[in-house]
Parts: C-alpha cells; structure tokens; sequence
C-alpha cells in the first residue's frame, strides 16, 4: 500500500483540501490593469462570439507577437454574480486535468473535459498497443511514486479498483559499460495494470457530473456577458462559467495569447520545457542485460554516461509479466541535451531525423549496457517519437493558480514538480480552491487569486521526471560512493 509519509513539497497537504493562503487585498489593485478592462457582465451589449465575428486565430502568428499579445491584452473582470449551478470547462485531459475534474465533482460542480487525445485520455501517461502480437509500450510516464498522504488516498483507492499494480521488477542505475547498481525497493513504484493510459482512460468511468469530449482541440476561448464561450476552429463548443488551463507548451501559450487572461498568460510564458525522444523497440530475443539481486536482469534502469539515452525499460516484462517468451518490448527514453539538439516539430518528424535519432539511441544503449559497438541485435519493430514538450525545467511552487477576475485558473505537474504525484495535487488543489470561490459567490475576488506573481525556481529531478522518495539521502550517498569506488 502506498506509504503517506510527508511531501516533498514545501507546501503541507492541507492546502489541497482547504482554500490556498490568499494575496493581500491590495493585490488586485496593484497588479490588475485599470485602464486596459474589459469587463463582463449580464447585461453587456456586446455581440455572441460567431466563426464569422470572432478574432483571427493566433495560430501560425510568430513567437513574438505572440508575446506581445500575452503581455498587451485586456484583462477581462467577470463582474455578473457566480451562477448557483457552475459549470466548468478543463482544457487538457492529463492527469491534473482528471483529478481536477474528479474533485470538483465531490465538491458538486459539473465539468467539461476537452482533451485532443486520439487514442484516448492521460497527456504523457502514454501507451501505445500494436496488434496483432500485441506489442505494449508505456511511452511517456513510466512510474510513479508516492510520498504525499492524499495522493496515497488516491492511490490506495486506484490499487482497490484493479488500476494500478505494485512495479516488482528491478530497477537501479546503469552507467555507461554496463555497470549496473539496484535500487532498494522502498519507496514502493506503482504502474497501471494495463499501461498508464488505460489508468488515465478509467478514472472518469463512474462520475456523473463530469463530460468528456475528445479529441477536441481548443483554440479559441470568448468571454461574453459573464461566460467563457470556447470553440475549435470556428466551432462552437460551449459556455462556461469558469475555465481551467490543464495542459502547457506552445498550444496552450497561442491559446492564452489573445485570452483576456494576461497575468495567467504571462505565467505560463515563464514555464520552460524540456524536449525528450522516445524510441519504442520490439526484440525477438532478450537482450543481454546485467543481473541485479540473485543475478536476475534489471526491468528498468536510469542511464548515466550516455549521450543519447537516460532510461529503458522492459515493458514485456513490467506489463505482461512475461520472462521468456517474446516478443521483447522496450522503450527508450532520451536525454534532455539530446532532445533538445535533435528537436524538429513534433508533428512532422523528417524521415531522415527519425532514422538519426534511432541509430544514435539505439547506439547509446548499446554503450549503456557494455556491448561491442554494433553487435545489439536488430529489433523488429520500431517507432520513434517527440515529446516536444516534455517535462518542466522550472517551477513557481505553487499548487495552482487562479485569476478570479477572469474565472479561469491553471493546473498541471509543473507548479510543483516534474511527477504524476504533482500533478494529482495541483489538480486536487484547483478543484477544492475553485469549489470555495464558488461557494463564496465571487464576491471577494481579492481574497482567491492565487499564484498570478509567483517567481519560478530551477527544478531538479531525473531527465524523465521526479519520482518522490526514490532517492533518500542514504541512498544517494551510497550511489555517490559507488561512483567514487568505480
């Protein structure tokens, strides 16, 4: 069972459950335009949003006017009275998103998610199943730790439903010649029990209060008299009483470009992302991969000493628990400096970058595990793909933020951490926050906005993300005097 040991977070956990520290009462005066307003009321005479009237999209616009934008836009001030029955649309449908929606359910609001997932719900909690064999790879999110005593509630609940499963195989630390150190298996890791999107996919299966729409891609948020109007390309697709940001990256900055929502924009504009190549590989064979304890070959490992790549991990195994039979699935995580000097747009991969990018990962695992230069058998299959915006270098520490002006606010891993643990408590913490706004009638807006000034601070961690617990301070020394000893 998940442990519920304290967060490694500044903030204790009682702020997921009750309303965030508010600003000073001079906050909104100070830092929200006065002159550039635009305000919303009910009886506003202005024209309903149409495809035709609306404002030409930011999409394909440059990075900098796209900054310019964020920073000169009207502030919108939502002054109508909060409706007895809100509704609140969530644009992204990763875990923050989920959760977000889950908990403002228990609190009575009804939400809509919008997430732009094909294969279905979880942003980078992603699988990929290839038929017929099958073939299963987790190739985002890997696993997950626990270390906050909510997020263990959660936890604990997901492993009573069948969700999740204690991740029993070894994992450790590879360097570069195929030295390979185990980690101790405390704190537990935990993975879904069919791959991570199906968790994600099964956590809105018994609500009532929550829709989802997908695949759907938001690219147009209207205030208009009191509601947020939000379209896909021309398309109408609701109002809303009050809007959460779930997801980040270039998406969601032309989005908030021309929103009415500067000081949000201009927070998400502070968040930096680092960029990660995933190859996924298919063996008919084992590889030749280093015994750990008993002498039994590692399931996962963190690469250290190789350009090109900073995890691998067995699915097969991890997944399907098979030990001999094949085929034998991996994937391959790159490094953050590797992923960055091979960048090209996510959507459009160049034939000749992706055969780059495989040759030089498959490469690096051969260096990782110690083998002579060419001598890794050939895998069958074969798929490689870009998180171009992967995982945050940089963090406000801050659960949520939330312009009450505006009646939108922003979740997601990166005001706490770079973990799935992070952003399950930004998304607790926004529902509950929003939920008390709610209840307040929004007649002190002064007293829940939350995080629109915040400075951001370097964030550490695995170049696959942060995995709270994993690695004490005992630990860490032990891994340090392994290095030296070597």
């Amino acid at each position: 069972m998940p442990t519920s040991s304290s967060s490694i977070h500044s903030f204790p956990s009682s702020l997921i459950s009750k309303p965030l520290k508010p600003l000073k009462p001079s906050f909104l005066t100070t830092f929200f335009p006065k002159t550039l307003t635009l305000t919303c009321t009910t009886s506003q005479p202005s024209k309903r949003p149409t495809s035709k009237n609306s404002r030409k999209s930011s999409y394909g616009t440059s990075r900098r006017s796209s900054l310019k934008k964020t920073f000169n836009q009207e502030q919108v001030v939502f002054t109508a009275p909060v409706s007895d029955d809100p509704v609140v649309a969530i644009i992204g449908g990763g875990m923050a998103g989920l959760v977000c929606a889950l908990n403002l359910e228990k609190r009575g609001v009804r939400s809509t998610v919008f997430d732009t997932g094909i294969h279905g719900l979880g942003g980078r909690m992603g699988t990929r199943i290839i038929d017929p064999q099958p073939l299963i790879f987790d190739h985002a999110a890997q696993f997950f730790t626990v270390s906050d005593s909510q997020f263990a509630e959660l936890v604990d609940s997901w492993l009573e439903k069948g969700l999740v499963q204690e991740w029993q195989g070894i994992i450790g630390k590879l360097d570069v010649g195929g030295q390979f150190v185990s980690l101790p298996s405390s704190p537990p890791r935990y993975v879904g029990v069919n791959g991570m999107r199906p968790l994600a996919d099964s956590l809105l299966s018994e609500t009532s209060l929550v829709n989802v729409v997908r695949p759907c891609w938001i690219s147009k948020l209207d205030p208009f008299n009191g509601m947020w109007y939000l379209s896909e390309n021309g398309k109408p697709q609701g109002q809303f009483d009050a809007i959460v940001i779930a997801h980040n990256g270039k998406c969601a900055n032309r989005l908030l470009a021309s929103s009415g929502l500067p000081l949000i924009a201009r927070q998400m504009k502070r968040l930096e992302l680092s960029s990660i190549w995933a190859l996924l590989a298919a063996f008919e064979d084992p590889l030749p991969i280093p015994g750990g304890a008993a002498s039994s070959p590692f399931e996962g490992a963190f690469v250290k000493g190789v350009d090109s790549v900073s995890w691998m991990a067995n699915n097969t195994k991890k997944l399907l628990h098979s030990q001999n039979s094949g085929p034998h699935c991996w994937t391959f995580l790159s490094t953050a400096a590797y992923g960055k000097r091979n960048k090209v747009p996510q959507e459009n991969i160049p034939n000749a970058t992706a055969e780059k990018v495989k040759a030089g990962m498959l490469g690096g695992v051969e260096a990782a595990l110690g083998l002579p230069k060419e001598s890794l058998q050939k895998p069958f299959y074969t798929r490689v793909q870009l998180w171009g915006a992967a995982l945050p270098t940089n963090t406000p520490g801050i659960p949520c933020i939330f312009d009450p002006q505006g009646r939108a606010g922003i979740c997601g891993d990166w005001l706490l951490g770079s973990s799935l643990e992070s952003a399950a408590l930004s998304g607790m913490a926004l529902a509950n926050h929003m939920a008390d706004y709610f209840q307040s009638g929004g007649a002190r807006p002064e007293e829940f906005a939350v995080g629109l000034m915040n400075e951001f601070q370097p964030l550490g961690g695995h170049d696959i993300g942060q995995f709270p617990g994993l690695e004490s301070q005992k630990q860490t020394n032990e891994a340090q005097a392994y290095e030296l000893a070597s």
